[in-house]
C-alpha cells in the first residue's frame, strides 16, 4: 500500500523585496506520521521547546494535564520500546520509543507504565537490586502500536507539577527537535512579547560582566514595538533582547522560536530553535547575558555570538553579530521575533553612528589571560586549576585569590577561583592541598563551595581533587556524618494491615545520598525515591504473609557513611 507523506517547510516571515528576508526551516519533517501523546483537548503547554531554563534549553514540550496525574499516554506511532529509564530526578519514569521513520519519541515524568511495561521494569529493578535503571531492550522485544496506551501521566523526577514532558529526537544523532514541526498542534494566535532591548559596548573586547550595557526604552504591544528616540552609538556594538511567548488558551510563559536582527535591511544575526544537541545545551549561558541572569534572573538573549559558543542555532551572522557604528550615518535596525506557529512581532529603531572611528580602549588585565580555544592551567603549591578546551566561551582574564586563614570547619584556606559570573560549559579540574592535618580522614575529604554545596572529590597524591561545574570559592571539608532516616507512617511493632505503602524521609548533610536498600525478612525489596521531596517508599504488593516481618533499611552517602534502620511490623 502506498503511504503518503506530507513534509513541512516553514515560512515564518516574508518581508517586501526591498528588505528581502525569508526565514525557512531547511529540514523536512513528516506532518501526518504522529498522533498527539495525550487526548486532552485543546492541548496546552506549560513549557515550550527551546524555552530558556537554568543551564539548559528546554528539550521538549511540557503538555498540561489539568494539574492532575493519571491521564493515558499514547504511543504517537508504531515502533518499539528502545529505552526504559527510571530515576529519582531528571525525567523520573521515562520511556523512549523508536519509530521506523528515523525518529524517537520520549515521554517523561510518568506516573507509571502500562501493565506490561510495569512488569518488565519491576523485574529489571529486582534483578539489578536498584531503583534507578537505564535499560535498552532489543528492538524485537517490546513492540508498540500507534494509539496504544503505554503509560500514565505523572509528576515523577524533577517535575514541578503534574504534566507530560514530550520530545521527538533524531534516532541516529539523538538531537532533539521541536515537536510542533511534526504536526503536533497547539492552538496559537498570540504574538510574542518584547519587553526589553539593550546595547552592549563591545569595542573589540571579550564579553564579560564588565561589558557596559545600555537599556533602550521601547513602547508598543500586540506585535508592533518601536523606540521613539534615535539612539546614538559609537564603536563596536552588540544588541540583546528580552522576549517571551504565549499561546491561545491555558498557556505558560514560553520561549520564542526565532530572533532576527537586521541593519539597513540586511540580516546580521538569526537564532532559530529548530533542534539542538544535548551536549551543547549548556551553551545557553553563552547565548544569554549570563552575569545579568545570575544577578537579576532576567534573561537577555544576546544577538552576538561568543567565539567559544558551540550552539548550532545561528545563521545570517555578520561579524558574529558585532556591529560597527563609526560611519556617521543614520541606520535603520529591526528585530523580528517569531514563534513556531509563525506569529511575528517586530521592533524598529534608528541608530545614529559616530562620525569618527572610535579607538577601543583595551581593558588592562587583572590576572592571567586564558584563551578560550586552548587548555589553560594555573597552579601554586596549594592549588591546581585546569580548564579543558571547549569550556570557555570567551578569552578570560583569570583571577585567583587565596584566603589567609582556614575556612570554618575546613581543612584548607578558601580558594577564590575567578567568580561565579563567568560561565563554563562543563566544568574544570580543581586540586586543593590540605592546609590542616586530615588525621586519617582522607577518605572522607571532599571539596565544598562557600555556598555549602559539595563538589565531590577524592584524596590523591596529597591533594583533594574534584571537578566543579562553575567557578566560585572552594575549600576542603570532611563528611563523617551518616544520612538520616525518618519513618513517616511506620514504627516498630506497628500493624501495617490495610496500609498500601511505608514511607520515609532520607537526607544527608553534605556529600549526598549514594545508595539506599531495603530488606524485608532478609529479602531485597524495591524502595522508590522521590528526590524533590526526599521521600523513600515501598509499596506492598500483596506477597507478604500475615504476621510479623522484619524491615532493615540501609542508606549510604557519597563518602560511605552509612545509616541503618531496623524495625518490625505486622501484616
Amino acid at each position: 500500500m502506498r503511504r503518503s507523506f506530507l513534509f513541512l517547510i516553514l515560512f515564518f516571515a516574508v518581508i517586501p523585496a526591498s528588505k528581502s528576508q525569508l526565514l525557512i526551516s531547511n529540514n523536512k519533517y513528516p506532518l501526518v506520521d504522529f498522533r498527539p501523546p495525550l487526548n486532552i483537548s485543546p492541548p496546552a503547554l506549560s513549557g515550550s521547546f527551546g524555552e530558556l531554563r537554568a543551564n539548559h534549553f528546554h528539550s521538549g514540550i511540557d503538555l498540561r494535564t489539568n494539574q492532575q496525574e493519571g491521564y493515558p499516554v499514547y504511543a504517537i506511532a508504531d515502533g518499539y520500546v528502545a529505552r526504559i529509564r527510571i530515576q529519582s530526578s531528571g525525567f523520573g519514569n521515562a520511556l523512549y520509543i523508536n519509530h521506523p521513520n528515523g525518529y524517537t519519541s520520549v515521554y517523561g515524568h510518568l506516573q507509571r507504565y502500562n501493565a506490561k511495561l510495569s512488569g518488565k521494569a519491576k523485574a529489571i529493578q529486582y534483578e539489578k537490586k536498584s531503583f534507578d535503571i537505564d535499560e535498552f531492550p532489543a528492538a524485537d522485544l517490546i513492540p508498540v502500536y500507534k494509539g496504544e496506551i503505554i503509560a500514565y501521566s505523572g509528576n515523577t523526577g524533577s517535575s514541578g507539577g503534574p504534566h507530560l514532558h514530550f520530545e521527538i529526537r533524531d534516532t541516529k544523532t539523538e538531537a532533539t527537535i521541536n515537536p510542533q514541526l511534526f504536526g503536533i498542534e497547539v492552538p496559537d494566535r498570540v504574538k510574542p512579547v518584547i519587553s526589553g532591548l539593550y546595547a552592549y559596548r563591545l569595542d573589540n573586547q571579550p564579553f564579560s560582566e564588565f561589558t557596559p550595557k545600555i537599556p533602550i526604552p521601547l513602547v508598543g504591544s500586540g506585535g508592533a514595538y518601536r523606540v521613539n528616540n534615535t539612539v546614538s552609538l559609537s564603536g563596536e556594538i552588540g544588541f540583546g533582547i528580552v522576549t517571551t511567548d504565549r499561546h491561545t488558551g491555558m498557556s505558560g510563559t514560553n520561549g520564542v522560536y526565532s530572533i532576527t536582527l537586521e541593519v539597513d535591511g540586511r540580516p546580521v544575526f538569526t537564532s532559530a530553535l529548530e533542534r539542538f544537541s544535548f551536549e551543547n545545551s549548556k551553551g545557553i549561558n553563552s547565548h544569554i547575558d549570563y552575569p545579568t541572569f545570575l544577578n537579576t534572573r532576567r534573561s537577555i538573549q544576546k544577538s552576538f555570538v561568543d567565539p567559544g559558543n558551540p550552539l548550532q542555532i545561528y545563521s545570517n551572522l555578520e561579524n558574529r553579530g558585532r556591529i560597527s557604528f563609526n560611519d556617521g550615518l543614520l541606520h535603520d535596525l529591526k528585530y523580528t521575533v517569531t514563534d513556531v506557529k509563525g506569529n511575528t512581532s517586530t521592533i524598529s529603531f534608528k541608530v545614529q553612528a559616530a562620525e569618527n572611528p572610535v579607538v577601543a580602549t583595551v581593558r588592562p588585565l587583572k590576572g592571567i589571560l586564558f584563551p578560550y580555544n586552548q587548555v589553560n592551567e594555573f597552579k601554586t603549591d596549594s592549588v591546581f586549576v585546569q580548564i579543558q578546551r571547549g569550556n570557555l566561551y570567551n578569552d578570560l582574564d583569570f583571577v585567583y585569590k587565596a584566603g589567609n586563614q582556614l575556612a570554618p570547619r575546613g581543612y584548607s584556606v578558601i580558594h577564590h577561583i575567578q567568580n561565579r559570573l563567568t560561565p563554563l560549559h562543563t566544568g574544570f579540574d580543581l586540586w586543593i592541598k590540605p592546609t590542616a592535618y586530615l588525621g586519617g580522614l582522607e577518605e572522607k575529604a571532599l571539596i565544598v563551595s562557600t555556598t555549602g554545596a559539595s563538589q565531590g572529590g577524592r584524596y590523591e597524591d596529597g591533594f583533594v581533587k574534584a571537578k566543579p561545574r562553575n567557578f566560585g570559592s572552594f575549600y576542603i571539608a570532611v563528611d563523617t556524618i551518616a544520612p538520616t532516616i525518618t519513618p513517616l507512617n511506620i514504627t516498630d511493632g506497628k500493624s501495617m494491615r490495610g496500609i498500601g505503602k511505608m514511607n520515609f524521609k532520607i537526607r544527608d548533610n553534605l556529600s549526598g545520598i549514594k545508595s539506599f536498600n531495603g530488606y524485608i525478612d532478609d529479602n531485597w525489596v524495591l524502595m522508590e525515591f522521590d528526590a524533590k521531596t526526599a521521600t523513600l517508599s515501598h509499596t506492598f504488593d500483596g506477597s507478604l504473609s500475615n504476621g510479623k516481618h522484619n524491615l532493615m533499611l540501609i542508606v549510604v552517602d557519597m563518602k560511605d557513611n552509612s545509616k541503618t534502620l531496623a524495625l518490625s511490623f505486622y501484616k
